[in-house]
């Protein structure tokens, strides 16, 4: 407590809903401890040009409802040399800064983990990616915020598959993982979803299409992970579609990253709030290196390398239930 006298928060990487409220968190953990905080702007770009604000509790109100992040996010190819970590260490010093709160996903931890090995500058982070693929957590920020989204867009979507007896393959964000689209299309009543973790295969794809055709249905909905392996892109599957199944109109819904805006759900701001919280006391009680996250509905620290290096696991439960539900 005598050490950290002022923490500095950034956010790096994609966006995601519920950033704003992490930083909000943070500030005014930093201001019910009587430490002071500095905003850095631009992730480690910022942090290598000393691009730093001064943040106290009225700096963060009226943010917790906003998307994005006001203190910005960049890539930083200077933070990847160690002559930039330098440049970044000694703005960090100049400034008076102790420790380091950095909201992100595996890239943001890995920058982290690295400028602590080389400093053993304190450091903590927060999980923020909208596709909850980082060890050691149930919900990354943004994740819940992202499946409401989405879940509205295919409501939508149906309706005109509906009107005009359409097949709709409706891309989601996913590279690596399927969680946004096993999640939402459990939720939006998906005919099919398409994962990285589960190679449904071509055929098998057709025939589910056969089937649901056979069974009265005069529209679908396949959700379609943007890592998917079966077919080289959303557009390689639709021509496939159309030629194999002709009786098929096929239409392609590329969401993109409208996935990432829009005002955080109640379940992220808490999140962001719970993780603010934890991230500032686990400084303040001499802890580093580690990542806040929720597991069991606790707030738990996971060691920054093994949320790097861990994978998340795809819901095999849920896979069942979506098998079950596309009947």
């Amino acid at each position: 407590m005598d050490k950290i006298k002022k923490i500095g928060v950034l956010t790096s990487g994609g966006d995601a809903p519920g950033m704003n409220a992490a930083i909000r968190a943070v500030v005014r953990t930093c201001a019910f401890h009587e430490i002071a905080c500095a905003g850095i702007y631009r992730g480690y770009e910022g942090m290598i040009e000393g691009d730093f604000i001064d943040l106290n509790a009225r700096s963060v109100k009226g943010i917790i409802n906003k998307g994005g992040t006001f203190l910005k996010s960049a890539r930083s190819n200077g933070f990847r040399t160690k002559e930039g970590r330098q440049k970044a260490h000694n703005a960090l010093k100049k400034a008076g800064i102790d420790a380091l709160v950095t909201i992100g996903g595996d890239g943001t931890f890995t920058g982290a983990m690295i400028f602590n090995q080389e400093f053993n500058f304190p450091v903590i982070g927060i999980p923020g990616t909208i596709d909850n693929d980082i060890f050691g957590t149930s919900h990354t920020l943004g994740y819940d915020t992202t499946l409401n989204t989405v879940v509205d867009v295919i409501d939508k979507i149906r309706d005109t598959a509906s009107s005009h007896n359409r097949l709709f393959f409706v891309e989601v964000m996913g590279r690596d993982v399927g969680h946004i689209a096993l999640n939402v299309g459990v939720g939006a009543g998906a005919e099919e979803i398409l994962i990285p973790e589960e190679d449904l295969g071509l055929d098998r794809l057709l025939d589910s299409l056969r089937r649901s055709k056979e069974s009265g249905k005069s529209s679908s909905i396949v959700v379609v992970a943007e890592g998917d392996k079966i077919g080289k892109n959303v557009f390689e599957l639709k021509d496939y579609v159309e030629e194999h199944l002709p009786e098929y109109e096929v239409r392609v819904s590329v969401l993109g990253h409208m996935q990432r805006g829009g005002s955080p759900s109640c379940f992220d701001r808490v999140l962001a709030s719970r993780m603010g919280v934890k991230a500032v006391e686990s400084l303040l009680d001499g802890k580093s290196n580690f990542m806040v996250g929720l597991l069991s509905d606790k707030i738990q620290l996971t060691p920054l390398e093994k949320a790097i290096k861990g994978q998340s696991k795809i819901n095999k439960e849920l896979i069942r239930v979506s098998d079950i539900m596309t009947t």
